[in-house]
């Protein structure tokens, strides 16, 4: 493993409790991801969801009747998520671990119906790295299953730093190395949120180099940029109805990087 991610694990154990409030905000981020689980995933099977934080999408794939074992870097994200599984009573439906995507040596079982590797890619800074968690999760998943990845937009990001960070932009070395590399530039401190924003276009390439065969790539807040409140405060059929028309242009080439988070959904050949 090349990077030290200590300082990740650090990120997220201080406030074990921030993604299950993310999530919350984001609203169209978890209700179009959930639509695509929906549309892929078997109605009942194995998962290993890589990087499950505090357990927003477990909570819903074993209530739904899957059997999920649960990672995460984050020992505090793992405890937080297992309150959360007591108190729903999905005990007998949820195996939590603590471990790097780059290795997941405590995960025995192999042949799992579905990977969700939705947080730890954009993490990973360096393509060796990310590649080494793909071939981790690849070889535990079973011929023929699906596998979920996240990343964060090179681009789109830009609408969530304009709207809450508008003086990012003055730090002309992060700004040029963002745009270059998709990452701080190499010899800033480490600490706070450290990621890795992709392309497009470098996404389907970096799976199917392990295996995988690509079924879409797709931008998980289509035409909304970093307004969530509009969408937040949508209900009933109105909320319905724009989902729809929201996943159906999700694949849509000319927008998918304006999303703030792209998500590949592919199959094990």
């Amino acid at each position: 493993m090349s990077d030290d991610v200590s300082d990740i694990a650090a990120f997220y154990n201080s406030d074990p409790a921030k993604e299950h409030n993310r999530l919350a905000r984001n609203q169209l981020e978890y209700d179009l991801t959930r639509r695509y689980l929906d549309q892929h995933l078997p109605p009942q099977g194995s998962i290993l969801e890589i990087g499950a934080a505090s357990g927003r999408y477990t909570l819903e794939l074993a209530k739904r009747g899957h059997m999920v074992t649960a990672v995460d870097l984050s020992a505090a994200l793992i405890k937080e998520c297992r309150k959360r599984i007591v108190a729903e009573g999905l005990e007998k439906h949820v195996r939590l671990v603590v471990a790097d995507a780059r290795d997941l040596s405590e995960v025995t079982e192999t042949g799992f119906d579905a990977v969700l590797l939705m947080g730890p890619l954009y993490h990973l800074v360096e393509e060796a790295d990310r590649k080494v968690a793909l071939r981790e999760a690849f070889n535990r998943l079973q011929a023929g299953g699906i596998i979920f990845s996240s990343f964060l937009s090179r681009y789109g990001i830009l609408g969530e730093l304009l709207r809450n960070k508008p003086g990012w932009i003055e730090d002309q070395a992060e700004v040029r190395s963002l745009l270059a590399s998709g990452k701080r530039p190499d010899d800033y401190p480490r600490g706070g949120f450290r990621g890795y924003s992709a392309k497009v276009s470098e996404i389907a390439p970096l799976h199917e180099v392990v295996g995988l065969e690509t079924i879409t790539v797709v931008g998980i807040e289509p035409a909304i940029s970093a307004d969530d409140e509009s969408y937040n405060k949508l209900q009933g059929k109105q909320r319905q109805l724009w989902l729809d028309v929201l996943k159906e242009i999700g694949a849509e080439t000319s927008i998918i990087g304006a999303s703030r988070h792209l998500l590949y959904i592919g199959r094990k050949k």
